[in-house]
């Protein structure tokens, strides 16, 4: 099944970790970002459907994009 990708300029993979550990990754990554980039959020951990909406509603991030399948999500954040 070939999806055409969101553009994005960084990615992050959080395969195989569980909360809080993408949240505090995905922290990490975002403050060495500019305002307006775009990172892809892989993830296994089902927590992150519910810890990164809130994590981005919290900090104004935009959650552009958010997909599921075969338990792994991907997310694509906008940095404020």
């Amino acid at each position: 099944m070939n999806k055409p990708s969101l553009e994005h300029q960084y990615q992050l993979d959080t395969s195989g970790l569980f909360c809080p550990e993408p949240i505090m990754l995905l922290h990490k990554q975002l403050d060495e970002m500019q305002t307006g980039e775009v990172l892809l959020l892989i993830a296994t951990d089902p927590a992150t459907t519910r810890d990164v909406p809130k994590f981005c509603q919290f900090l104004k991030h935009s959650l552009v994009n958010q997909e599921e399948d075969q338990q792994q999500y991907r997310y694509w954040l906008k940095k404020a």
